[in-house]
């Protein structure tokens, strides 16, 4: 079982539909078995999904010890995809109940996550550098890491480089490659972008990229991937790329 840990500096870099989308393709195209973790109080994979987060339990009462994983665990509309959604309770989960007075509270996850069957297991994550996120990294042994061809967000990665590096000293975690999403072909800085990720993040930067394309959020208003809602799209045309790109990494490693 390979578990994955959807990561980000910042917001806007597509993490959640690479997540979505990744996931969703492994089941649709390779026949995987996959679960699909939300780990963001934003709850954006949970309804990019079609749930309605406020009417699901999350892995907060899982965290706490008050529910099992399976008691949380939905099945979507996709065979073999599986869904563990999220709610707001997760912004604080660290500092309530039985987590605040765990000094191994970073552990939990990886422990509740062990004994499931998977193929595939993929953790979206907050856009930022915080506990949910650490926890998410100590759970997996890979993490995707999601960018924009955007000053700010190849920047983030440098620092994001650091903070990985620093769990992987400590536990079994390695990169498995750096995701580039709103992507522009003709773009003046690409070059200028590509270079600054291969000296943070050597031989990383996947070779299938992500266009730009509006048939990305109109997926998310009808609860589905774009495979389902615009089979014909270049979205859909450059996810399944990637999928394909992933499966081969994910092979080698």
């Amino acid at each position: 079982m390979e578990t994955i840990a959807i990561t980000s500096f910042k917001g806007g870099t597509a993490k959640t539909s690479t997540c979505l989308h990744i996931g969703s393709a492994l089941a649709l195209y390779h026949k995987k078995r996959v679960l699909l973790i939300d780990f963001d109080s934003q709850a954006n994979l949970t309804t990019g999904l079609g749930f309605d987060p406020d009417e699901q339990d999350s892995m907060s009462p899982v965290l706490q010890k008050e529910k099992s994983i399976k008691d949380v665990i939905l099945k979507t509309s996709i065979p073999n995809l599986d869904l563990v959604p999220a709610d707001a309770w997760l912004e604080r989960i660290e500092v309530t109940g039985s987590l605040a007075s765990d000094r191994y509270s970073h552990e939990r996850l990886k422990e509740i996550l062990a004994p499931l069957d998977y193929d595939f297991i993929f953790i979206d994550t907050p856009p930022s550098i915080c506990w949910l996120t650490e926890s998410a990294l100590i759970a997996a042994n890979r993490s995707l890491i999601c960018a924009t061809p955007e000053f700010y967000s190849i920047k983030g990665l440098q620092r994001l480089s650091v903070f990985i590096k620093n769990i992987s000293e400590r536990h079994n975690l390695t990169v498995m490659g750096i995701a580039l999403s709103f992507w522009y072909p003709r773009g003046k800085s690409n070059d200028d972008f590509s270079k600054i990720i291969e000296e943070t993040f050597p031989g990383k930067l996947l070779k299938s990229k992500v266009r730009r394309d509006i048939s990305i959020s109109e997926a998310t208003i009808y609860g589905n991937p774009v495979f389902k809602t615009s089979p014909n799209s270049r979205a859909s045309e450059d996810y399944k790329a990637l999928t394909k790109e992933f499966l081969q990494k994910a092979k080698k490693m």
